[in-house]
């Protein structure tokens, strides 16, 4: 096999790993204490940050632009809507000026 699906399975397999650990961590408690919850409620919040930062500074008026887009949308919607009208904001944003 090639190196490079060696290293998707490599991921694969920690990804899953990871995942299931936390969960079987949790399970074992009757009740998570407040402030584990609210680490955990901020997760998907720090997750986007690290995919959409990025982007953003690095990016040109387009990305700009679909940030506020998605910005003001999150003001609006839920998180997955935020995210869905932001990426549609920056794929019709860079066909129009491509």
């Amino acid at each position: 096999m090639s190196v490079t699906l060696w290293i998707i399975i490599g991921g694969a397999l920690v990804t899953y790993l990871t995942r299931i650990g936390g969960h079987l961590i949790l399970t074992r408690f009757d009740r998570i204490h407040p402030r584990v919850q609210a680490g955990l409620d901020a997760v998907p919040a720090a997750v986007l940050t690290t995919l959409v930062a990025p982007t953003v500074v690095a990016g040109g008026p387009n990305e700009w632009a679909a940030f506020v887009i998605a910005v003001v949308a999150g003001l609006r919607v839920s998180i997955i809507w935020m995210v869905i009208i932001g990426t549609v904001a920056v794929a019709i944003l860079r066909q129009i000026s491509g």
